[in-house]
This record gives structure tokens, C-alpha cells and sequence, in this order.
């Protein structure tokens, strides 16, 4: 089960509208909100225009620091083993591409991820302009090959890489197909209590909500800044 930027990119373009401005579920049974968690105040947007940078920057971050609506998610840089992916994705931050954007994708069976990185929210949205760039430092084929706290970018093939990535919050095995470029150091406990919360997608029919394995988040993850240094 691979992290297809295209996969959900018909149900999410049809739940845009209002997907981040209501509460999706109200049950009992299950919480819909992580405590802490502040309301978002961002909006699905149109990407900027970043330019690309074309070849490995001679000074890399060590750290990435994703703050959140829930709290703030660090993640160590790997950047011996992934160097082009962590320069184009610092140009992105510094850029303040991902700011005020939202994670609009959960699963929570088999595959154990929460995908961020569009600000269209739509799932397949990526930075204007920009080709894809090749994979690197992609794992064995193997069982638990993403294992919990890896970050990776998700893709719609080979050296299609733009913006979107994904956080495992879980021990999943995927396709090597997945450039693994960071590993959470801080936050990764906030990452599985939204997991735990669960995903929901819109009923075509009514636009209602109903739980689903693979999803947007029921609680809202805004990005409000991410910094490299």
C-alpha cells in the first residue's frame, strides 16, 4: 500500500470546502478532538511560487521544527543520507511554503501515517513549477522497513518528489519506494494521539462524515510554521 500524492485527491477535492471548518464527527464512543489542541485558523490555499533549488546546498540544517496547532514536532535531519531532498525542502520552509497549511491525510490500519506538505489539502497539490526530484535513501524491502518516527516523502512514482511527506507514527511496511529523510525526535506522542483520534472522509451522496481507516484527520492539524537550523 503505497503513499500516493493522487490517491485521494477526488474525495478530498470534493470535501475541501468544508473540511477544516467543521467538527467531521460527533460520537460518544470516541474522542474527535486532541486535548491541547488549539482551533486552526488557516485556510486550503493555492501553493507558492518557490524556486527550486537545483543541486545540494553546501550548508545543510541539522533540525526541522513543525509547529503546529497541537504542539510542536521536531525532527533530526539525515542529511548525509538524503541531501537533495533536505535542501529542497529547506528552501520550502524558508519560503514559508508550508506555513498556515494543513495535514490532510490519516490511515490507521496496516499503514500508520500522517501526510502533510500540500497547501491545497486537496492531496495532490506541490510546489508550482517544480518537476520532481529523485529518491534517495530508500530502505530495504523488508517488514517494518518505515518504522515509527521516520518521515518520508510520499510521491505518485519514482523521482516525482515535491512537497508532501508523511510521519509514521507506527511500524509500517511499505514499497522501498519512499524517500526517508528525517526521524522525529519530539512530538512523535502528539502524532499518535491524533492517530488515535482517527480519520473520517464525506459521504459523496450527503457530504455527511463517516470514520474511515484512510482519511483526513479528524482533529484538524494546522501548520503554523515550520523553521530549519
Amino acid at each position: 500500500m503505497g503513499i500516493n500524492v493522487k490517491k485521494l485527491s477526488l474525495v478530498l477535492a470534493v470535501a475541501l470546502v468544508s473540511a477544516f471548518s467543521v467538527a467531521p464527527i460527533q460520537a460518544a464512543e470516541k474522542p474527535t478532538t486532541v486535548s491541547g489542541c488549539k482551533e486552526p485558523t488557516a485556510k486550503a490555499h493555492t501553493p507558492a511560487t518557490v524556486k527550486e533549488p537545483m543541486s545540494v546546498s553546501k550548508s545543510l540544517p541539522k533540525t526541522m521544527t513543525i509547529d503546529t496547532n497541537c504542539g510542536a514536532i521536531v525532527i533530526s535531519l539525515l542529511t548525509t543520507k538524503a541531501p537533495l531532498t533536505i535542501t529542497k525542502l529547506s528552501a520550502l520552509a524558508k519560503a514559508k511554503y508550508f506555513d498556515l497549511s494543513f495535514c490532510h491525510r490519516l490511515t490507521t490500519e496496516g499503514l500508520f501515517v500522517l501526510q502533510c506538505g500540500d497547501p491545497t489539502a486537496s492531496g495532490s497539490g506541490n510546489p508550482t513549477g517544480w518537476k520532481g526530484f529523485k529518491d534517495e535513501n530508500l530502505p530495504a524491502n523488508k517488514a517494518n522497513n518505515y518504522p515509527v518516527g521516520t518521515v518520508a516523502m510520499a510521491n505518485s512514482g519514482p523521482g516525482t518528489n515535491g512537497s508532501q511527506f508523511f510521519i509514521i507514527y507506527a511500524d509500517t511496511t511499505l514499497g522501498p519506494n519512499y524517500t526517508i529523510w528525517g526521524k522525529v525526535t519530539k512530538g512523535l506522542d502528539l502524532v499518535k494521539k491524533i492517530g488515535a483520534v482517527g480519520a473520517y472522509k464525506l459521504n459523496a451522496s450527503d457530504n455527511k462524515p463517516y470514520y474511515a481507516n484512510d482519511g483526513f484527520p479528524i482533529q484538524t492539524v494546522e501548520i503554523r510554521k515550520v523553521s530549519v537550523k
